[in-house]
Parts: structure tokens; sequence; C-alpha cells
């Protein structure tokens, strides 16, 4: 446990001290703000401080009366002697405010007006909007914030306070207070020059409320000019392999579309934001970082000349200083401190249902009150192991949603040292009942017009999934956060997904063959129908198994490579970007090759095995003919079908704001444009052929039938196998459900788990509410259902699963 003995005992309020004189702190500010012709907003900006702390403190509000802050309201209105005497009468002080430098980190360039202004403010808004109803989804700071406090640690760990202090060489560094709690993060992180501080704590200690709280708190006290705090979850850097600039402009991309937008030199909004200084990175889980890779990610951090707020557990950020022999340049390092058994008296009772039950025979231990005072008071077994267990954020809140929150479970049954002889049961205990728990059966909620609004998941049935879920994230190459739809099923094995993409390529395409030949031979032959029907089901088995091995081994070609990798895009009729540009002539050649082999084996097909069994119909002419020019003419619109479906995609960066369900709802749009790709193409190019060979009638007949079965069986074929679209309904919507790892209605399903605080929503993916849940429900996944295998989760760092 960290303890927080010894920390600096917080500064305390003064206010009362500042009313009991004739002229309050407040009145005097604000006297001396008008005789400079100042607004609040001017004082803000040249005290670098909060135009909101300014409106406190001339309303005599509460505020963190410190001299440091009065100090800077002094230099900012050039207060006199007389009136720098006032102020310090007025705050309670007994000398006289000394005219000081500024202690606030570096602000950015004064940007107050200009497009880059207003995307920054669009930006804080976007930002300040999701991290808010993240907050409320979670109850983190019901019915009060917890008080996280902590302590400073000491040189070895963190850089030196001439280093973090901007001192220059000969001067006499001074202590800075930076004590406080989850309250008082952001007024702590303005008084670091250096603007760099990093957070560390053990797991579920609250680093990432903290940083979401410092992000709120930043953004509320923003002045126009100031930088928008923006939250990275830092686990999916590779530092060897994408530099810190590119990944954070990439990660802004994904979560913040509209900052896609070009400015006239060319760059994205996210890169001039980056660039011009305009953005505070709150970088949250170094500890994520892969092991290996974390020595390289401290050295890229202190490369970068960035402010930037950094969270992660002690001992993999202690062991990354160790492995580089130096700290984070110019950090302090804060260590969040345990939750006190007065923590959780103070909290958990107020957690409990307005109106308990009467006592009964199980009243003993039926509220947090009761349990609370026999662990305090009788100093026993069952006490410290509650205690211990519950010292952090991460824990109080599963215990509030298991007993608080459910009033047929009684805490009482925590004391018991049978069943939780240690700290460790009682956190696996939590841990195990948290999803059964949240999706405990309940009412069904209604809406206006009388639909449900809430799905009513069997609960084991979500904990399986949810553990699917959680293990899919372990299984890739390494442990991931980012719970993306195009990339469920991703970690399948390579030749389960070819298997499963070449089958059902080969059904659409065999489909609508067989149902494509039906029109044709009743039309432009004497059959009759019964030939019609045979000659339609053994073509269309045919060609659906040479489609479903062609298709198969495309998606095997492809599944390995980046420029054929599936992901999110738009249709953009003015042209893609430069990389797409580039991948538009791979795909042309890869489109060309498969064209060739497509029609040369469809051609073998017809001519050796059809024709043979007494089933051609006598349309497709001499065999020799139809090799000689339609397999290079097909094989050529092939190949100029991948290229302008590549040619004319973009990453989807244009949307303000952006949902999992909306990109979906957008790459499903785009299936529609590449049908009809295929079918003008490929049509076009086979009718006007048909009409020089065969005459125009027969031209269109055939320029018809064939840009309908390439729309819907080559098409289908490619969508499957090659867009993001394709690989989430073959596997998560098809296999995935069909063989009981996740639910048929899924989105509905992600959305309803954020909703019971399960999954949180960064941008356009989920993540697991905490790291540890998501670890837990992996575990508990690959004991039950898994047994027999040792994944990668089955080899790691114990401490790490914890």
């Amino acid at each position: 446990m960290t303890s927080c003995q010894g920390r600096l005992t917080p500064v305390p309020d003064r206010g009362e001290k500042g009313q009991a004189v004739a002229e309050t702190l407040g009145a005097l500010v604000r006297r001396l703000r008008k005789q400079a012709g100042m607004t609040q907003f001017q004082l803000a900006e040249r005290a670098q401080l909060g135009e909101r702390t300014i409106g406190r403190i001339e309303n005599d509000k509460p505020f963190d009366h410190r001299l440091g802050t009065v100090a800077r309201l002094a230099d900012a209105l050039e207060a006199g002697p007389e009136d720098r005497q006032r102020l310090t009468a007025a705050l309670g002080g007994a000398e006289e405010i000394p005219p000081q430098e500024p202690l606030d980190p570096p602000s950015a360039p004064a940007r107050a007006h200009g497009p880059l202004a207003d995307a920054a403010d669009e930006l804080a808004r976007e930002s300040k909007r999701r991290w808010r109803r993240e907050e409320a989804q979670h109850r983190v700071h019901h019915p009060f914030a917890l008080p996280v406090r902590w302590r400073q640690v000491p040189a070895g760990v963190s850089d030196r306070s001439e280093n973090t202090q901007r001192l220059a060489p000969g001067d006499t560094s001074s202590d800075v207070d930076l004590s406080g709690d989850l309250r008082r993060v952001a007024e702590v992180y303005r008084r670091i020059r250096s603007g760099r501080l990093v957070v560390l704590g053990r797991a579920g200690s609250g680093k990432s409320i903290m940083a979401v709280r410092f992000a709120l708190d930043l953004l509320d006290a923003r002045a126009r000019s100031e930088r928008v705090p923006v939250i990275f979850s830092l686990g999916s850097w590779d530092p060897t392999a994408v530099a810190l600039r590119d990944w954070l402009i990439d990660r802004l991309l994904r979560d913040y579309p509209h900052l896609a937008r070009r400015v006239p030199s060319g760059k994205s909004l996210a890169a001039d934001l980056l660039d011009d200084d305009l953005i505070l990175p709150v970088l949250d889980g170094f500890d994520e970082i892969a092991k290996g890779l974390r020595g390289e990610a401290l050295d890229a951090l202190n490369l970068s000349p960035l402010p930037l707020v950094l969270t992660s557990r002690q001992g993999e950020f202690a062991e990354a200083v160790r492995s580089e022999h130096a700290p984070l340049a110019s950090a302090v390092v804060l260590e969040l401190c345990d939750l006190t058994l007065d923590d959780l008296r103070n909290y958990l009772p107020r957690t409990d249902p307005a109106f308990p039950d009467p006592p009964g025979p199980d009243g003993p231990g039926a509220t947090w009150d009761t349990v609370l005072d026999e662990a305090q008071l009788t100093e026993s077994a069952g006490g410290a192991n509650l205690a211990a267990a519950l010292s952090t954020p991460l824990m109080i809140a599963l215990a509030r949603t298991m007993y608080s929150d459910t009033p047929d479970r009684k805490p009482g049954e925590l004391l018991d040292t049978t069943r939780f002889p240690d700290p460790h049961a009682i956190e696996e205990h939590l841990l195990a009942g948290f999803v059964p728990t949240v999706y405990r059966r309940r009412a069904p909620e209604r809406l206006d017009n009388g639909r449900p609004h809430r799905a009513q998941w069997d609960p084991e049935r979500a904990q399986r999934w949810l553990g699917y879920l959680a293990h899919h994230l372990v299984r890739l190459d390494r442990e991931r956060q980012d719970l993306a739809w195009w990339e469920l099923g991703t970690s399948m094995r390579r030749s389960s997904r070819t298997l499963i993409i070449g089958f059902l390529a080969g059904l659409a395409f065999g489909v609508t063959t067989a149902i494509g030949n039906l029109p044709v031979d009743l039309v432009a032959t004497s059959h009759g129908l019964r030939f019609a029907i045979v000659r339609g089901l053994v073509v269309g088995l045919l060609h659906g198994l040479a489609a479903g091995l062609l298709f198969g081994l495309v998606y095997w070609y492809a599944s390995e490579r980046e420029a054929f990798k599936p992901s999110p895009v738009r249709i953009k009729l003015s042209g893609g970007t430069r990389q797409t540009r580039g991948n538009a002539r791979a795909r042309f050649m890869v489109g060309l090759g498969c064209g060739l082999a497509a029609m040369a084996m469809l051609v073998l097909i017809d001519e050796g095995v059809v024709a043979p069994l007494g089933l051609g119909d006598g349309q497709s002419g001499d065999g020799l003919m139809t090799g000689l020019v339609f397999i290079p003419a097909i094989a050529l619109a092939t190949g100029l079908v991948f290229a302008l479906i590549a040619l004319l995609e973009a990453p989807v960066r244009t949307e303000s704001v952006v949902s999992p369900a909306d990109l979906l709802d957008i790459d499903r749009r785009n299936v529609a444009f590449h049908l009809v790709t295929w079918a003008l193409v490929i049509g076009l190019e086979v009718g006007l052929l048909n009409g020089i060979v065969y005459g125009p009638v027969r031209g269109l007949e055939v320029g018809t039938v064939f840009g309908l079965e390439a729309a819907f069986g080559a098409g289908l074929g490619y969508g499957l196998s090659l867009t993001a679209w394709g690989q989430w309904v073959a596997l998560s919507r098809i296999w995935l459900p069909l063989t009981g790892r996740l639910p048929w209605a899924l989105i509905a399903f992600l959305d309803d788990a954020h909703q019971r605080g399960v999954l949180r929503q960064v941008g356009a993916v989920y993540q697991f509410r905490h790291a540890r849940i998501q670890s837990h429900l992996s575990r508990a996944f690959q004991e039950r259902h898994e047994p027999h295998r040792r994944g990668p989760s089955g080899s790691r760092d114990p401490a790490r699963a914890t």
C-alpha cells in the first residue's frame, strides 16, 4: 500500500480572515481591475489564471488562497507598494506581497483569433462534453469526489527541482507546495513551471479518474489562447514504429475527425494545433505499453519539449527510469496514496439507499454504517482485510455497485475471513461479481412509444461475451485497450478467417451466378425451365467454389499487408490521400492477376465441365474466341475496379463527432458504391465487347447480366475479403454469433455495456472501464472456455494481470 504519511500539509482555507478587514479581497481586486481598465478575461490572461478563478475571487467565493496566486494578480494589475500591502492584509498575510515570476507552465502562443483558435475551441468543447458524459456514466463523483491524495516522489524517479522549476544557472530553488487532492489537481499542475507531471499509482488507485478530472478542470478554466488538454490512451503506442508527434496526430484524427481539415500549409488541423503548442497531451497508461518498449518510449518523451501529464503504475515507470538511467525530463512525479478507513466511512454509507430496510434477522452487516463501524472499532482481521481491499477508487466503485446498488446484497459478508481470508480474495470477489451485478435482471424501461429502452441481456451470456472481447484484445500481438469493431475477429487464426471469408464470398458469387443464369437461359434458349434450373445450380456451385477459392487466397494475401488492411474508409470523389493513391497501383496489379485467374478458371469450368455434362447453352460462343477476347478484357476491368475503389477511398476523418456506430454506417454505405462500381465497369466493358462481336442487342443483354453478376457476386466477394465492413459481417455478425462467442445484436450490446459502465467510449472505439476488469474477464474466459490453451495472457507477468 502507498501511505501518505509525511506528505505536505495542505494550506488551510483563509477566506474568513479575508472577510474580517474593511475591504474584502474580492472588492479590492475588483476595484484595482476597474482602475486598470481591464475586464475579467484580460486580467485572467495577464495573471495566467482562469477567468472563472478571477470571478470567484472578486465575489469572495472560496478558492485556494495562496500568496503566489494573489502575487500574480498584483503583478498583472501593476499594483504599487500600498496596494500590495492592502492585498496582503485582505489575504491575511503579515508581509507585503513581493513581485514574482509566474509559476504557471509556459503558456501557448496568444492565438485568440483565427481558424486555429476556433479549432482549439471546438476541440475543447467536444472534449469537455465527452469526458463529462463519461464521468456521469460511471458516477465517479457521486455523491461527492473521493479524497484521492498524493505525495511528491523524491529525486531518483523524478527530475531535479532546478529542472522542474526551469531555473537559470545559479538561481536558488525554492519549495513549491504541491499538496492537494483530486479537487485541486489542476491548481497543483499550474504551480509546475515545466508543465510536465507524472502521476504514479497502483492498479485501480485512480490515475485515469485523475486524468479525466484534471482535463475537465483545465477545460472549465481555459482561456481562448490556452492549451487544450486531450487524453490519450498510451498503451497502443509503439515508439519504435511511430514517432510521438505522428502517433498523437493519428489519435487526434481518429477520436476528433473534424481535425482532418487541411490548413494552407497542407497540414491537418490536428498537426497544426500540436505544432503550434495548443494541445496539452494527457498520456494515460504508460504501464500499458509493452514491457520491451517502455525504455524507448521514455527516450522519445524526453526528446519532446511538449508539456504533458503522464500516468503509470509505480513499478513499470521506475523500471523504465532505471533502464534508461534518466527520469522523465523536467517532470515532477506524484504518487497516489491509498484511501483510508476514515475515507470509506465518510463515503460508502452515503451511497446506501436513503431508506434502508428495517432491522431484522439480517440487520447486522446490512448497511455500510454497521460494517465500517465494526471494522473500525474491533480492529479484527476481517476489518483489516476490508480496509486493505477497499483502498483504491476502483475497488470502492465495484463494492458500491455490488452492494449499495443491489438491495438484496449485504456488505457484512465481506468481513467473513473464512470466505475472504485476505484482501486479494475480497478484490477477486468484487471483480467476479461486477458484470453479473450490472446485468442483473430488471423490469425493462420503456420509451414514450412503448418500445423497450434497454435490452435485457442474460448475465451469464453477457459475461461470456465480454470475456471473449477482453480475451480478443489480449490475443493480439500484445495486450491492447482499443476495442474497434473492424478488428473484432482478427485474433482468430488466419486460416480460420480465410476459410470463413472464402466460404461466404463463394456463396455470394455462386448464388448470384445461379440466379443470373435463369433469365438468360429462359429468354435466349429454347431448353425450357428444367434445363435453366439444373444448369443454374451446376454453374452456380462450380463458379462459387472457384470464386470462394480465389477470394480466400486474396484475403490470405491481403490480411498481412498494410496496403490491403481493412479499416473504416469513406468514398471521396475528388480523390483520396497520397497513401491511397499509392495503394491503387498495388491493388490494380492484384486485381489484374485475380481477373486473369478468375476468368481462366470460369472459362475452363464452362468449357471443360459444364459443356461435357450436356448443359452448354450456346451463349458463350467459341471457347477459344472467348478466352482470347474476354479473359484479358475482364482481367483489365477487374484491375480497374480494384484501383478505382482504392483511389477514391480515404480515412473517415470528416465528421465532427464520430462513434463506432457512425463509422459502421459510413462503411456500410461504401458497399453500395462498390456494387455500383463493379456493375458499371464490368457491365459496360463486357457489353461493349459483345456488342462489337455479336451485335448491339446481344451486347446489351450480356452487359446487363454481367454487370448485375459482377455487382452482387464479385462486388460482395470483394467487400467480404478486402473491406472493414466485409470482415465485420463475416466474422463479427455471422461466425462469432453463430458459435456463441458474441451476440447477434453486437453494436446494441456494446452500446448497452457502455451505458452500464462496463465499457467507456473513446472516439470511434470502446475500451473496458479499467484494465484490471479487462484482465479479469480475459482470464476468466480462458479458464472456462479455453483451459487447454495458453495464449499471450497465460504467460504474462502475474503483476500485470492484477
